[in-house]
Formats: C-alpha cells, structure tokens, sequence
C-alpha cells in the first residue's frame, strides 16, 4: 500500500469506515486467525528517574521528588517471584533514559549498587531474573547503541522501543517532545535499526494525538514497515493513545477518539499484514473490545500483580473480562511469551541459559507453556 492510499483511509469518512476495517480484519485473518494473543506480565519500573521532559508523561522524575525512585535487586526479584507464583512469563523493565548523565543522585546510587550506568545495572537485574526465576525480561530502556543492544540481547529475548512519531517538530519549545533530547526521531530510528542488522525481535510503534498529523502517523508506520521488510525483527507494533491527566503539561490537550484508534490500527494492519499488531486494552476501556474490529491481534502485556505505572490510572482489564469480552467477539485468548512464537526457533538456535529458559517457557508452537 502506498503512502497515498494509507493516507487516504486514515482520514476517511464514518460511511467509508466500515469497508475499512472489513478489509483490515480479513488481512488480519489471513496472518492469524481464531485467537487473541496476551503477554501475562510483571512490571518493573527499575528506576523513573530521567533526563527526558515529555510534556504526557507521569512516570519520570527528577531526585527527590515524591515518587522517585530506584529498585533495588530484591525488590526486583520480589516482584518477579510474585509473579512467577501467578503464571506470569514476561518481566517487563521500564526506566528513564540514561539519568545518570544530569543527576549526579542517580550517579552515587550506581555507585553504591556496584554498576558504571543505567544500562549496566539493567543488564545485571535482567540476568538476575533470568537465572533466579522462570519469567523472561523484556527491557524497554530508551536509546541503545550497537553494543548495547548486543549485551541485552544476551540476558533478553526480545526488547523494545517506541518509535512514536517521525515528526521531528514535536522537539520543538512547547510541544510534547521539547526537552526530551532521547525523542529525536532519526536517533530513534537508529536502535531500532541496529536491533535489526543483529537479529533482536523487537517491538515499537506509534503513540497518537501528541500534536502529530494524521500524515505524521502513516509516515511513522511507513518508516516501521520500512525497517521491517529490510530486516525481519518487528515482532509487534504497539498503537497506543494518549490519555491526558491533569498533572502533565499536556492536560489540556484533546485525546484521539476511538475512531481515530479504529483508523490507526485498520490502517497499520493494512500497511503490516503479517507484522502483529498490538493495542493496550486499559486505555481504551471501557470500549476496548471494539479494537479487535479493526485488526488487532494481540492486547499486549497484562499483568495479574502490578499496576501499569506508566497509566497508573488506568488498571489493566481482570485477565477473566478480558477473556469474556475476547471472546465473545469470536476469538479465544492465548498467552504468549514476551517473544512472539514465530521468532523463538531462531533465537534458540544457540545454546546458553537464554535457550533453555525460552525453550522451557514455550509449548511446541513457541506459545507460553500452559501449567502442568
């Protein structure tokens, strides 16, 4: 599909919509048909300190603020046994972007933790879980540059950063990416390409109504797609909304609609056929049934123990409801790894504990394994 085209159905009228996502969910039948996937997760938010200022974000903070923080690897791995215990596979690791380069606080925490940066503490915490426990990490740390991604992809299966938006003008003073020197779209586009020359299944995508055009939005699925075709490793595009809250700069600004969610998703399902396609159910509640309508094949990450810190307003659906409401749209739930099934036979080529850790998480179709 072209650039022209996309653009076309992501503003089409409400009368053209429905043919929209028709074709959008038999596209996304034609990949994969007859069940929903979900990552059953626990949430680490290693630490949310971060030099970055994003003008819809509620989780960084500055040292001594209320709220800031940095875990320690118990509490780590008391998170991540507890989640063990309710059958999760995934722990996911969110942080700031590298906060040791402007806080000298978060410089004597490493210190005093033993490590040289962010990075460094979180690859000890992910080989920690990775040994201690049976879940697999899935780090979300920001920027990366080759090396790095290199020595994550050791003690991770898979790993992630959201692209959001090609529109380099949201850098600009007042919108949402002014003082956030991580959120430059080429810098970005760059570990996601480095991920890519070495193989790493990764996960990005779009976060709409953050002052980006509709344009701005299939341009950003076009540079996905783009990455995509050259080297195979997009697991999974995350169309994620922004929700306003009354404590960011961006209060006043006006949340996408469902419909604009509808569009986004048909769109990038058309665009993506055989790439999966991921909408986060608790942000689109109480409607977020009606996203399957237009191609999603996955809900994402879910977690039965902790909160999604990052809209720590808006809890994640009971695992139970969400299965009701998958399937009484006609679907039934599976439980995926944090690695999608189709790239766990390449990354178990090689052996080493990270094998043998996916290779016991996963049943014969390279899904979560389902308890004995």
């Amino acid at each position: 599909m072209s650039r022209q085209a996309a653009s076309q159905l992501i503003r089409c009228d409400e009368s053209e919509l429905p043919q929209v996502l028709s074709t959008a969910m038999e596209a996304r039948q034609r990949f994969k048909s007859g069940f929903i996937t979900y990552s059953r997760k626990v949430f680490i938010p290693l630490t949310n300190l971060c030099r970055d200022y994003c003008g819809y974000c509620t989780f960084r903070r500055d040292p001594g603020q209320p709220g800031a923080h940095t875990m320690s690897p118990d509490q780590v791995l008391e998170v991540a046994r507890a989640g063990e215990k309710m059958g999760c596979t995934e722990a996911l690791f969110s942080l700031g972007d590298k906060p040791e380069l402007v806080f000298p606080e978060m410089r004597e925490t490493l210190r005093r933790l033993g490590y040289k940066s962010t990075l460094h503490y979180l690859e000890a915490m992910c080989e920690l879980v990775l040994r201690e426990t049976t879940l697999l990490p899935h780090p979300n740390p920001g920027l990366m540059s080759a090396e790095w991604i290199a020595r994550l992809a050791k003690v991770s299966p898979s790993m992630g950063l959201m692209l959001e938006t090609t529109n380099a003008s949201l850098l600009e003073a007042g919108a949402a990416h002014d003082n956030a020197p991580d959120k430059l779209p080429a810098r970005r586009l760059h570990t996601i390409e480095e991920a890519g020359k070495q193989n790493v299944p990764f996960t990005t995508g779009l976060l709409i109504g953050i002052g980006e055009s509709l344009e701005d939005r299939v341009d950003t699925l076009l540079a996905i797609r783009e990455l995509h075709r050259r080297y195979g490793h997009i697991q999974e595009v995350i169309i994620q909304n922004f929700r306003a809250k009354p404590e960011i700069p961006m209060h006043d600004c006006p949340e996408p609609t469902q419909s604009e969610m509808m569009r986004t998703i048909a769109v990038a399902r058309l665009l993506m056929p055989d790439v999966n396609i991921q909408a986060p159910p608790n942000l689109s509640a109480p409607y977020y049934d009606e996203l399957l309508d237009a191609g999603i094949n996955d809900w994402g990450g879910i977690s039965p123990l902790t909160p999604d810190f990052i809209n720590p307003e808006k809890p994640w659906p009971h695992l139970e409801q969400l299965k009701l409401r998958t399937e009484a749209k006609g679907y039934s739930l599976r439980q995926r790894l944090p690695v999608y099934p189709e790239f766990v036979p390449t990354l178990t080529a090689a052996p080493g504990l990270m094998t043998d850790r996916v290779k016991a998480a996963a049943d014969g179709e390279g899904y979560a394994r389902r308890p004995a």
